[in-house]
């Protein structure tokens, strides 16, 4: 089994927010494929099911963004997952809107999510595939992770997360190593 984690923020208030694109990816890979994600478990929502014939658990954690990691160490725990197994999906500021970033391991990159992922997992050793949300500094951070996408970034964001869900197929199906090469290219290569 294979565990695929998008991250956000439960409740209406945060579901347009930038931070919350990791979840519109298990969104949209649950639309894709017939997956049902609304049973509670494992401190948020889960569903049960295949993608490209490879049985997969999606999983959007309702523990709110700094506390994302206790979900996912609740999955993995109970499902005896290994971390090559774990794909986490999440928002990144260092990123060019609708970028995308896949990587095998790495640092939480300043992400609070991610922070909280590889303190419970103790090991930083599990692949990511990061969206680009644009860079902002300062004060202003929060208020631009918590804000909607404005109508013309919706333009570019809603197909970031269509190839962000074509990525996590890629992976599942072929493996990080392809799904990085066809995947972490600029956005004028995308796809070909």
């Amino acid at each position: 089994m294979k565990l695929v984690v998008g991250l956000g923020n439960p409740g209406g208030k945060y579901a347009s927010t930038r931070h919350n694109v990791g979840f519109r990816v298990v969104d949209e890979l649950a639309r894709r494929h017939g997956i049902d994600v609304s049973r509670t478990g494992f401190s948020g929502l889960t569903g049960k099911g295949s993608i490209g014939g490879e049985s997969v658990l999606l999983l959007k954690p309702g523990t709110f963004m700094n506390l994302s990691g206790r979900s996912v160490r609740e999955a993995m725990t109970f499902y005896k997952l290994e971390l090559p197994d774990l794909l986490v999906i999440s928002d990144d500021m260092a990123l060019p809107l609708g970028r995308l970033r896949l990587r095998k391991s790495g640092s939480a990159g300043g992400h609070n999510g991610l922070s909280s992922v590889i303190a419970e997992l103790g090991d930083d050793g599990f692949g990511r595939l990061r969206i680009g949300i644009e860079q902002v500094s300062g004060a202003r951070m929060v208020g631009h992770v918590l804000s909607p996408f404005t109508p013309q970034e919706e333009e570019v964001i809603g197909p970031a997360v269509a190839r962000a869900a074509d990525a996590v197929e890629c992976w599942l199906a072929d493996g990080m190593d392809t799904a990085m090469n066809r995947f972490n290219k600029s956005e004028d290569q995308a796809g070909r």
